[in-house]
């Protein structure tokens, strides 16, 4: 059986999806943050400065869900819970890395471009 190509151009391509989970900010931030190793929730909460803890949890089940993180449970009293890249995981890493490098590089040009739109346009 041949498998068709995925084209995340395509509207039903579901690779449209995997775009979706992975390229979301907060997902790219935890990523990120678990690429130094594993990390427990509250680290994460404290290094993804303004994430909530709901959004935090949802983040790390989708990106769990999608196999891009493990999540290991440590029979403690009380239980410790870390969060772990897979070897998906940090092959998501690289592009992404990539994406923050960019950002970090062009925030100051980015911004400057809109104020400079807003002024031409009269936004507030």
């Amino acid at each position: 059986m041949t498998q068709i190509p995925f084209d995340p151009y395509q509207r039903a391509c579901p690779s449209r999806t995997v775009l979706d989970q992975v390229a979301d900010r907060w997902s790219v931030l935890v990523v990120g943050a678990l690429a130094g190793g594993p990390q427990r929730f509250s680290h994460l909460a404290r290094r993804v400065d303004g994430v909530s803890q709901k959004m935090l949890t949802q983040t790390l089940r989708g990106l769990e869900r999608d196999g891009l993180v493990t999540r290991t449970v440590h029979a403690e009293v009380p239980p410790r819970v870390e969060y772990e890249l897979t070897e998906a995981g940090r092959a998501a890493y690289e592009p992404l890395r990539a994406l923050e490098g960019w950002a970090r590089e062009h925030a100051g040009a980015v911004l400057a471009a809109r104020e400079a739109y807003d002024a031409r346009h009269g936004v507030a």
